[in-house]
């Protein structure tokens, strides 16, 4: 798929400078230099700042960059900083500000399925807020998307793998924030991602799209599960589509990834020909699957269905159903 890097979180080249993560010398220079950057986090969202709306009249976000020295930075608590890379040849960092604890915090919203709640640290503008990834990644750029997601997986894995899987005891962070070292085994551990596949099944005119448990009224999306051990891509998709759809799936091919820090994912787009029509849900897996025809899902995007609502932006599921409209599938 010849335009697969311009889906979300992909295609801004970001330079990773992986050289630079095992120099202490050179990181603890880096850390004092005058041009370095951090970005902040709080309990996985991103410091964003508001900008001119998007031409789609969408509320518009940039990733905001704080100066090394920015007093915030005491709110990291001892979290080592994260080496994320360069810009122009200066070096960006990560700070996970989760310590800090703002007034009057909403459990429910920030463990709701798509949280709108902002906080505001009194240090910053009131335009800079820490924002949930997923409402405002349709309108970062390219860079700031893949910034923003990177800190936020490499965060959440760092939580998540505090002690050692081999023997127990708790790890210390090393290279920059890329891996996690036990002193009692000496075992080394590197952040995780878990390949997911997703799945463009089309029968004829049709599209197959299903819906999960709890999930917002008349939300659909493409299928999707994750990879097994010993699995190529390819067996995934089939067995995935089988398990939850009771649809069979004849030829596979790859269209375009992308990373989902919602922890730590990697999206496999793929396009499959489904064989059988018949659907026969797992409703332990999904709530309900269907085909919907492209004239049904012109209307979709056009918020002219009576039902369906159209996919989020940003999300790999709309991108790939955007370009099979366009017949840009190639």
């Amino acid at each position: 798929m010849r335009i697969a890097e311009t889906v979300t979180f992909g295609g801004s080249a970001l330079d990773r400078a992986a050289e630079l993560r095992g120099d202490s010398a050179a990181l603890a220079s880096l850390a004092q230099a005058p041009e370095s950057r951090a970005i902040a986090l709080w309990r996985g969202k991103p410091l964003m700042a508001d900008t001119a709306p998007d031409e789609t009249g969408r509320p518009g976000a940039a990733l905001v960059r704080l100066p090394m020295d920015h007093p915030i930075r005491a709110e990291a608590a001892g979290t080592p900083p994260i080496l994320l890379g360069r810009e122009g040849g200066a070096a960006v960092f990560a700070h996970d500000l989760s310590a800090w604890a703002p007034g009057a915090v909403d459990d429910a919203a920030l463990n709701s399925f798509l949280d709108r709640s902002e906080q505001h640290h009194p240090s910053l503008p009131e335009t800079h807020r820490f924002r949930e990834l997923r409402a405002v990644m349709a309108g970062l750029s390219p860079r700031d998307a893949e910034l923003a997601a990177t800190a936020r997986a490499l965060f959440l894995w760092h939580r998540s793998h505090r002690f050692c899987a081999r023997c127990g005891a708790e790890n210390t962070v090393s290279q920059a924030g890329w891996q996690a070292d036990c002193p009692s085994c000496g075992a080394h551990h590197f952040p995780r991602t878990d390949p997911v596949v997703i799945m463009l099944i089309t029968h004829g005119n049709s599209v197959l799209l299903g819906r999960s448990h709890g999930w917002p009224e008349g939300m659909y999306s493409l299928l999707a599960g994750f990879v097994e051990p010993g699995e190529t891509v390819e067996a995934a998709v089939r067995r995935e589509v089988w398990e939850e759809a009771g649809v069979r799936v004849g030829p596979v091919s790859y269209l375009a990834s992308q990373p989902w820090p919602f922890p730590a994912s990697l999206m496999l787009g793929c396009h499959g020909e489904a064989t059988s029509h018949e659907i026969t849900i797992d409703p332990v897996e999904i709530e309900e699957a269907l085909w919907v025809t492209r004239e049904e899902m012109l209307a979709v995007m056009a918020r002219q269905h009576p039902r369906i609502l159209p996919p989020r932006h940003g999300a790999i599921a709309g991108f790939l159903l955007r370009n099979w409209l366009a017949d840009r599938l190639d």
